[in-house]
């Protein structure tokens, strides 16, 4: 597989996180309208998903564009002890766990390999700094890069145009993710050229961002246009200890001696024409959310640069349906003694 870097940039608010396993199903759909983004079409390649997957999503991340390029990434989901040794005293040890715990992001080379001896780590108002360096005309206050706002709603009945009455008065909020205007996301995409292309790739993207990603897309949230894409050589993990997953993924438990992650359950729903069907919802699935750590069993697992496997027997309506149970991986190198290497 050939590993690309995607750029966005956010032209809305978005109701739907931009998560691998989501961008995924987008390009499905689009590939199920049109046959040329995939060889032999999408039914064709979903009966090799399973053990040949045609192209795995990383979630969104940010992108500096300063002298060099440089990737801001969500802290890995390791214990502190791990990231930041156990040299000290136990005091210093919590005043500096009390200090670290504010920086939630981490910011990463080119490369695309983590070193915990060489991580730069910063919180958010100093990614928002990093931001402001890049465009000048950011106010100096303006300290959020990203930031959610609740929206309250109604439930309308569509025959009176009334909210209703007897009781039929329910309103609810939905959290929506807004972005400054000077950030850019990437997305990581593996390929499999035997099956798509980043061409193809790259023109499903065009087309989801110019109709909206996501919940509420018909009332204009989930805009984006694509800036370019780049190929990037695949991490080298010849000194590699671990993985860094870029996005939900649902692993093999049985390859992996040890993970650290954070619990993500996706709670489904079909889009497009499904949406509308008798039953739009899909299982839930349980997941491994983007950041989390694994430590596999055996060298052998390096050789791909992905872990996870294909989800199915999630939808009622259409029991063909797959998600994207996988997720792009870096390689980790931790500091000698914190873990035993392969």
């Amino acid at each position: 597989m050939k590993l690309y870097e995607i750029i966005l940039k956010p032209l809305s608010g978005f109701g739907t996180p931009l998560r691998g396993d989501t961008l995924f199903g987008h390009f499905c759909w689009q590939a199920a309208y049109d046959s040329s983004l995939m060889a032999g079409g999408l039914t064709e390649q979903l009966t090799h998903y399973a053990d040949r997957p045609m192209a795995i999503f990383s979630s969104a991340f940010f992108r500096l564009n300063g002298d060099s390029v440089r990737y801001i990434l969500k802290r890995p989901d390791l214990p502190f002890s791990l990231l930041l040794g156990d040299e000290t005293d136990r005091k210093s040890r919590i005043e500096q766990a009390k200090a670290f715990k504010k920086k939630k992001w981490v910011e990463l080379e080119p490369g695309l390999t983590f070193d915990s001896a060489r991580l730069n780590c910063l919180s958010d108002e100093e990614l928002s700094d990093k931001f402001g360096s890049l465009n000048p005309a950011t106010p100096p206050g303006n300290r959020a890069v990203m930031t959610s706002f609740s929206r309250n709603h109604n439930s309308i009945n569509r025959l009176t145009q009334t909210t209703g009455g007897g009781g039929m008065f329910a309103p609810y909020s939905k959290e929506d993710i807004f972005y400054h205007p000077a950030v850019d996301l990437v997305v990581f995409v593996l390929v499999d050229e035997r099956a798509t292309d980043i061409s193809s790739i790259v023109k499903a993207l065009e087309r989801i961002g110019r109709w909206g990603y996501g919940r509420d897309a018909s009332t204009g949230m989930g805009r984006f246009t694509v800036l370019g894409h780049y190929p990037l050589p695949i991490p080298d993990p010849e000194n590699a200890e671990a993985f860094y997953a870029l996005a939900p993924c649902v692993p093999h438990s049985e390859d992996f001696k040890k993970v650290y992650f954070k619990p993500f359950i996706r709670y489904g729903k079909h889009g497009d024409r499904l949406a509308t069907s008798v039953n739009p919802f899909k299982n839930p699935v349980i997941m491994i959310d983007e950041g989390a750590v694994l430590f596999p069993k055996s060298r052998d697992a390096f050789s791909k640069p992905y872990v996870g496997r294909a989800v199915t027997g999630v939808s009622k309506v259409k029991p063909e349906t797959v998600v994207q149970g996988y997720a792009p991986c870096l390689p980790m190198i931790l500091e000698r003694g914190h873990e035993n290497p392969l």
